[in-house]
C-alpha cells in the first residue's frame, strides 16, 4: 500500500494472527470485560487507551474475540461513546498545536507543510464520517472552532 503524502510505496503493516476464539488464558466473562470497559470510560479513558489497559493489565488480548463486540460498540450501548471520533479528534489536536507553533515561528516551512498535510487528513476523514453518518452533514473543519473544541 502506498503512503498518503509521499511518492514512496512504504512498508506493509502488521496483521493479527488468524484466530476465531478467545485465548485459553483469559478467565473473565464477557460481562466482566464490558464492566471493565465501562469503568475505564467513566474514568475518562479513550477507547484506544482502554484497549491498551485491558491488554497490559488484565491479559485480554482481543476484546472483540472475548465479547463479540468492539470497545466502541460497548461504549455506544452504554451511552458513553464520544461525540467526535477519536482519530479525528487527535488530528484536530495536532493541527491546533501546529497552528500555535506557527504563530511563534512563522518562518518554519517544514511545520507549515505538516500543518497542511494534517488539515487535509482532517478534511478527508471528515468526508468519510459525514458519509457514514457519524458526523452531522453540516460539519465543517474550522481552525478557530477547533481551537475552542480542543481547549
Amino acid at each position: 500500500m502506498a503512503r498518503m503524502h509521499s511518492k514512496k510505496k512504504g512498508k506493509s503493516g502488521s496483521t493479527h494472527p488468524l484466530r476465531n476464539s478467545s485465548p485459553q488464558w483469559e478467565d473473565m466473562s464477557a460481562e466482566e470485560i464490558e464492566n471493565l470497559i465501562v469503568d475505564y470510560a467513566k474514568k475518562g479513558h479513550s477507547s484506544s487507551e482502554i484497549g491498551i489497559i485491558l491488554r497490559d493489565n488484565h491479559g485480554i488480548a482481543d476484546v472483540h474475540l472475548s465479547t463479540g463486540k468492539k470497545i466502541l460498540k460497548v461504549l455506544k450501548e452504554k451511552d458513553l461513546a464520544p461525540q467526535m471520533p477519536e482519530d479525528l479528534m487527535n488530528l484536530i489536536t495536532k493541527a491546533v498545536l501546529l497552528r500555535k507553533h506557527m504563530e511563534e515561528h512563522p518562518k518554519d516551512k517544514h511545520s507549515f507543510r505538516g500543518l497542511k498535510l494534517t488539515e487535509s487528513k482532517i478534511r478527508r476523514l471528515g468526508k468519510y464520517y459525514k458519509r457514514t453518518g457519524t458526523l452531522e452533514p453540516k460539519w465543517i473543519y474550522n481552525p478557530e472552532k477547533a481551537r475552542l473544541l480542543v481547549k
